[in-house]
């Protein structure tokens, strides 16, 4: 078996490094349930599925009760849920993990998308070995096949940018070299697919904007202006059309859109400039990440058409003051493809690396077993266990309107993701900024249809005491069950408490029980 394995990756190293991009995937698929942070659940999966079930349970469309107007979100990618959720409703799937695996798996199909186009953008300017070895760190780059099968938007726009770039690559290689084969339309196209990473992410524009700036800079203003077209086409169909569908007002979520990040900028992580070339630093592994960073601005001449729009993102990113982590994932994988390219030239011309073979690959095998341990633990990791399981927990009460989240401890609210309820119940969240005595007067919990039928108590510091506290607005309240963080939650937040991501106690109010009988 193990010998037909080899055979086969002999004869057909492409599709080996594809298999093994399939079977990372599909270990997160099956395994990696949950969500990874706020947005790839919240502004995706919660609006999509209450659509489906015929709500507006995020209150993001006009005529809801609580929706003030457009809000900023881009309902391309959302409505693409909603009719992937309305489907598999028809085929009477709507428990929400199953409705969630086959989400994960449509991801996970894209996903492999970037391995294969990384593949052939890295053929066009580097040697087959080389483009090789693009795949294969694309295919198990160890945060990769995890956050694949994730909603995130940052993520999901990878795809569409790449296939855009490696259109435009190919015909400006063509156009330089004189050969046949030049088509003015695949501009079109190319810029087509780059207005549907926009719609998915709309800061993928600066990308966009630094392909466009270097064709003009390779004075190839026909295909820049070729590629804008193509790009305003796919734009007015996903965002404009869309808009005026819903608000009657094209481009009405992306007006908002700017608006609310230039008055808003300052309001979150407002982190020093340096901060994307640190998190670059650790996330690619060092010295990798270093041999990475030297390759990426050593041959920026030779790769100027892949490199201008990579570095214009990154700057625009490194100034603009709310920086969060994932912002910068849309170019990674060609931040790689570019850096790795860039190295392996250099080692070819080098006589160090000639004479000390052995550094350079104890330092990949250093590498390797970094990348291997973190990609076996991340892979499958159920993110955010507790919270999840904790509605999956509460969907066994098919009559559940009404629930409380009392995290006295956070200044912040945890929101429960209550897709995993099968309804669409209403909740509260008592933090350390009320307090339960004004709570009972805004809610009028002395009337006891409008008491809690749960009441989830996330971290246990002082439990016991906050459990007694409340009794004295719900005396029968009874502990129901205790749902654990999953033990990679577990670990991120002994690194980083930031994270808390810690068991959740549900009680639940008998009074209301007995009401009904």
């Amino acid at each position: 078996m193990f010998k037909k394995i080899l055979r086969f990756k002999d004869k057909h190293p492409f599709l080996f490094i594809m298999a093994i991009a399939l079977v990372l995937r599909m270990i997160a698929v099956f395994f990696s349930r949950g969500f990874g942070m706020h947005d790839d659940h919240f502004l995706v999966i919660e609006p999509a599925a209450s659509w489906a079930d015929g709500g507006d349970y995020m209150k993001w469309l006009p005529g809801t009760p609580g929706n003030h107007g457009p809000e900023g979100h881009s309902f391309f990618y959302v409505g693409f849920h909603y009719l992937v959720i309305k489907l598999l409703h028809m085929f009477g799937i709507s428990n929400p993990q199953f409705v969630m695996f086959f989400i994960r798996l449509i991801h996970a199909f894209l996903s492999l998308l970037v391995v294969s186009f990384g593949y052939r953008i890295a053929s066009l300017i580097a040697e087959r070995k080389t483009a090789y070895k693009v795949a294969l760190l694309l295919a198990v780059f160890w945060f990769i096949p995890f956050l694949s099968v994730r909603n995130l938007v940052e993520m999901v726009s990878i795809p569409f940018l790449m296939y855009g770039t490696l259109i435009i690559l190919r015909q400006e290689l063509i156009r330089k070299a004189g050969d046949p084969g030049y088509h003015q339309t695949s501009f079109l196209v190319a810029g087509f697919f780059l207005g549907m990473a926009f719609s998915v992410r709309y800061q993928t524009l600066i990308y966009t904007g630094g392909l466009g700036l270097a064709l003009l800079i390779s004075r190839n203003w026909k295909g820049m202006f070729t590629t804008a077209l193509g790009f305003l086409g796919s734009v007015i169909l996903f965002q404009g059309i869309i808009d005026f569908f819903i608000w009657h007002q094209p481009f009405a979520e992306l007006t908002e859109y700017i608006r609310y990040n230039m008055t808003h900028a300052y309001e979150y992580q407002t982190l020093p400039w340096y901060h994307y070339i640190v998190e670059i630093f650790g996330l690619l592994i060092p010295p990798v990440s270093l041999m990475l960073m030297f390759g990426f601005f050593r041959e920026w001449k030779k790769h100027f058409l892949l490199f201008l729009p990579v570095l214009l993102f990154l700057v625009f990113h490194s100034i603009f003051p709310n920086k969060q982590e994932r912002f910068i994932l849309p170019v990674i994988p060609m931040f790689i493809l570019i850096g790795l390219a860039g190295w392996e030239s250099f080692v070819a011309q080098s006589k160090f690396w000639k004479h000390h073979p052995k550094i350079l690959t104890a330092l990949w095998a250093f590498f390797w077993m970094v990348n291997l341990v973190l990609l076996l633990f991340i892979t499958p990791m159920y993110s955010k266990k507790a919270r999840v399981e904790s509605m999956t927990y509460l969907s066994k009460y098919p009559d559940l309107t009404y629930f409380i989240v009392e995290d006295v401890n956070s200044n912040i609210v945890r929101f429960p993701p209550v897709f995993y309820t099968g309804q669409w119940p209403k909740y509260d969240a008592l933090t350390n900024e009320t307090s339960y005595a004004d709570f009972r007067k805004w809610k009028n919990w002395e009337q006891l249809e409008n008491q809690p039928q749960f009441i989830l108590f996330f971290q246990p510091v002082n439990l016991e005491a906050r459990v007694d506290s409340l009794k004295q607005f719900f005396p029968q309240l009874e502990y129901e069950t205790t749902v654990y963080p999953g033990f990679m939650d577990k670990v991120i937040h002994r690194l980083n408490p930031v994270n808390a991501n810690e068991s959740i106690v549900i009680y639940r109010n008998n009074a209301l029980e007995q009401m009904r009988e």
